[in-house]
């Protein structure tokens, strides 16, 4: 009886702990199976919020943009501010000064008004752009001897150009530099919009040789950036790829984004100074030392934090680098003499190196650690030089124009328009860099040149006088 109870004991403890592991079993699945839905849940909200491409999604892609309600810093002036009210210009710097009388008599009282002098009100007009058409009478003579013919130049006009300089130069820098669309510029000016398109073929021809200077230049500069964004030529997806300096863009519309497009602007010789791109594979292959964008590794140091809110080592991993890198982006502007910015800067490169060589269990951690890691030697140029920056934020800047553009005209509409634009882009983008007046004003007198005597350098026509 004993033995048959104990057995019966036995029998019902291996059944119930039998059912003790199944539960356990459905609860740690249930569990993986939770964290799996809130990892897809926190995936899709974040698809939502930030867009397809999560937080590099440009702004003009998300479908969703959050209005605020209320402003944390109010503006205007402090509360007892006294103000500057607007300015007055003074009568030798005006354009011009008109004298207006009131009448001379009180129309209630009928007396003579005493006079009290005058006061001065600066008003602020605009002369409406106006299209002249000029018709010149060039005489034309005969040498009685040598029978050669001679004929008067109508002044500030190309040969075989309806359209003046002053003309061609105001189309060029209100469309190539300042976004404004040729139909609307057409409609403005009373012309076709053909005449345009056509005047600014002829204008892209002539200064077709000035962008390979440009590269010269580019390729001995000691600090360059590149960066490339969509663009839409005839209807096919493309490319738009940037090169700048502090005194040049060099603009290239490609329907590639292979890394042959990089190389026709680098070349294949060893190059001076350092490349500031943001990782992409094109530009592994440069001739000359590269620094990596700290901006997109940021990105996605804090991708990696919203990607595991609960995760206290990815958390701890975010909290230590994200500080470091904000830093080491900032450090360059903080004002403080060269010896003490690279005493800082050798300092946050100790602490950066640091914190990636620490050892991690999570895969998203160690992906970020292994980029610090292998490419080690280019990630720190900038604790080494001050000119360096450790983002690409300059070419994403310069970049603006051209997005704008796109935005507007949703790309080019052939190959010859493409062409166009890249040459008188970059030299309108290079010359409002370097113009010590006014960009219009430079290119025009660079065309009167080019009219002068067509076999002149256009290149040094344009920046002789303007580079820096």
């Amino acid at each position: 009886m004993k033995a048959a109870t104990q057995k019966s004991f036995f029998a019902i403890t291996k059944a119930i702990c039998a059912q003790c592991v199944r539960l356990q079993d459905e609860i740690r699945r249930l569990r993986e199976e939770n964290h799996r839905l809130k990892a897809l849940l926190r995936y899709q909200q974040r698809q939502i919020d930030e867009g397809y491409f999560g937080s590099s999604t440009p702004s003009s892609k998300k479908l969703f943009k959050a209005n605020s309600t209320a402003l944390p810093n109010q503006g205007g002036a402090r509360k007892g501010h006294p103000g500057h009210g607007r300015t007055a210009t003074p009568e030798e710097q005006a354009n011009e000064v008109i004298a207006l009388d009131t009448d001379h008599e009180c129309p209630a009282c009928h007396v003579v008004l005493e006079s009290l002098g005058n006061r001065p009100r600066t008003v602020i007009e605009v002369v409406p752009v106006q299209v002249k058409r000029i018709v010149y009478r060039l005489a034309r003579r005969r040498c009685p001897s040598c029978k050669r013919l001679f004929s008067a130049k109508a002044p500030g006009v190309l040969p075989k150009f309806k359209l003046g300089n002053s003309l061609l130069a105001h189309v060029a820098t209100e469309h190539y530099l300042h976004q404004v669309t040729l139909g609307h510029l057409a409609k403005r000016l009373g012309l076709s919009e053909g005449s345009l398109i056509e005047a600014m073929h002829h204008l892209a021809q002539r200064f077709k040789e000035v962008p390979e200077k440009l590269i010269a230049q580019y390729r001995r500069a000691p600090v360059k950036h590149a960066d490339e964004t969509t663009w839409r030529t005839d209807g096919k997806n493309g490319y738009a790829w940037l090169f700048a300096t502090a005194t040049l863009s060099i603009f290239r519309l490609r329907q590639s984004r292979a890394a042959h497009v990089a190389h026709e602007v680098l070349g294949d010789k060893k190059l001076p100074g350092v490349l500031v791109v943001d990782r992409y594979n094109a530009y592994n292959q440069a001739p000359c030392a590269l620094q990596y964008c700290y901006a997109h590794l940021l990105r996605g140091v804090k991708d990696l934090g919203k990607e595991f809110p609960e995760n206290p080592e990815v958390q701890d991993f975010v909290n230590t680098t994200a500080p470091l890198m904000a830093k080491a982006m900032r450090l360059r502007t903080l004002p403080m003499s060269e010896q003490k910015f690279l005493a800082h800067a050798d300092r946050l490169k100790m602490d950066i190196v640091h914190a990636m060589h620490q050892s991690a269990r999570q895969a998203g951690i160690q992906k970020i650690q292994n980029i610090f890691r292998e490419q080690g030697h280019r990630l720190y140029h900038w604790a080494e030089d001050r000119a360096i920056p450790a983002d690409n934020n300059f070419a994403e800047r310069e970049l603006r124009k051209l997005v704008i553009a796109r935005k507007i005209s949703l790309g080019s509409q052939g190959e010859d328009g493409a062409r166009t634009r890249e040459i008188l882009m970059t030299v309108l983008l290079t010359l409002n860099k370097r113009k010590s007046g006014d960009v219009m004003s430079s290119f025009e007198a660079s065309l009167d040149e080019v009219a002068h005597d067509p076999h002149q350098d256009p290149y040094q026509l344009i920046f002789s006088t303007n580079s820096s």
